[in-house]
C-alpha cells in the first residue's frame, strides 16, 4: 500500500507538469493565433497556466462538488450514513474525517475527491442511499475512503478538472482558428515556429492524451480501493452485492460527463458498463472482475 502511496504522490506531480506544458503551449498558440506578439503570447500562456494550476491544486474539490451540485449531508437527513463514517474511520487509521456530501440522483453512485486526507471529500447520490442496505452501503464508504487513504484523490480531482479545462482550451481554439484570418510575417524565428508545431500537436491530441491519462490510474486503483475496504468492513460480501446493484441499475447520472466518468466507483454510463469487459480503453474494470478479485480476498 505504501508504495502505491508514493505512486500516487508522484503520478500527480507529473500529471501536474504535464496539463501545466499542455495548457503553455495551447494558451501561447492560441495568442499567436491571434496575432499577438511571441513575447506577450508566452507570457500570457505562462502565467495563466501557472495560475490555474494553482487554483485547481487547491480548489479542485470545490469545483468538483460544483459540476454535480452536491449539498453537504446533515446527521438529521444523513443518520446512517453519517455513522457508517464514524464507524469505519476507527478501523481505516485516518485522523482526519472527510466530509460528507449528497448529490441528487436515482443512479447508486459514488465518489471520492480533495487534494489530501486532511481536506477530503466523500460524496455519494440519493439513489445508493435508497437502494443499498447498512452493508452495501457500509462496503462503498469504505471504498471510497480507501480512495483517500491510498491518496488517489488528488490524482483524479486534478486529472479531471484539467482534462476538462484542456477540452474547453480545445473547443475554443476550434471555434476561434476558422473566425482569425490573421497571417503571420516570414521573420518569426525558429524557436517561435518549434513552439507552434508543438502547441498545435498538443491541442489536436489533448483530448487523447487526457482520455489515456485517465486510464492510465483508473484501472488498478479501483482494484486496490476494493481490497482495502475490505480490510475496513471484513465483509466482502456487504461491497460485492452493493457492485451487483450498482452495475444492474439503468438509472441516469445527469451531471456526470466524460472528464469525471473515472472518479465514481462505477461507470456512471449505464451503456459504456456492457463494453467494459473486452474494452481495454474503459475507466473502469469490469464489475464481473472486480467481484472475482474480491472472491478471492474470503
Amino acid at each position: 500500500m505504501y508504495q502505491d502511496i508514493k505512486k500516487n504522490k508522484f503520478k500527480t506531480g507529473a500529471i501536474v507538469f504535464t496539463f501545466l506544458l499542455m495548457i503553455t503551449l495551447i494558451l501561447y498558440y492560441i495568442c499567436y493565433m491571434f496575432d499577438i506578439s511571441s513575447y506577450l503570447a508566452i507570457t500570457i500562456a505562462l502565467t495563466f497556466s501557472i495560475l490555474s494550476t494553482i487554483a485547481t491544486y487547491y480548489n479542485c474539490d470545490k469545483i468538483v462538488l460544483a459540476s454535480v451540485h452536491a449539498r453537504e449531508a446533515t446527521h438529521e437527513e444523513d443518520l446512517q450514513l453519517t455513522n457508517i463514517l464514524d464507524a469505519l474511520m476507527v478501523a481505516s487509521g485516518l485522523e482526519h474525517k472527510p466530509r460528507l456530501y449528497v448529490m441528487e440522483s436515482n443512479q447508486p453512485n459514488a465518489f471520492a475527491t480533495g487534494r489530501n486526507p486532511e481536506n477530503a471529500i466523500i460524496c455519494v447520490t440519493t439513489g445508493l442511499l435508497e437502494k443499498l442496505d447498512y452493508y452495501e452501503l457500509e462496503g462503498v464508504v469504505a471504498h471510497e475512503l480507501s480512495h483517500i487513504k491510498n491518496y488517489d484523490i488528488l490524482l483524479s480531482a486534478v486529472i479531471s478538472v484539467m482534462v476538462g479545462f484542456v477540452i474547453m482550451l480545445s473547443d475554443i481554439f476550434t471555434r476561434s482558428m476558422f473566425r482569425s484570418n490573421s497571417r503571420k510575417n516570414d521573420n518569426d524565428n525558429k524557436g517561435n515556429a518549434i513552439l507552434l508545431v508543438i502547441g498545435l500537436i498538443f491541442l489536436m491530441l489533448s483530448p487523447i492524451i487526457s482520455n489515456l491519462i485517465q486510464l492510465a490510474v483508473s484501472r488498478r486503483r479501483e482494484y486496490l480501493a476494493d481490497s482495502t475496504a475490505i480490510q475496513f468492513t471484513r465483509n466482502p460480501d456487504g461491497l460485492i452485492s452493493a457492485l451487483k446493484k450498482i452495475a444492474n441499475d439503468d438509472s441516469k447520472l445527469d451531471v456526470a460527463s466524460n472528464s469525471n466518468a473515472y472518479m465514481y466507483i462505477e461507470n456512471p454510463f449505464p451503456k459504456k458498463r456492457i463494453k467494459q469487459m473486452s474494452n481495454l480503453f474503459s475507466t473502469h474494470p469490469s464489475v464481473e472482475e472486480r467481484i472475482e478479485a474480491l472472491e478471492n480476498l474470503k
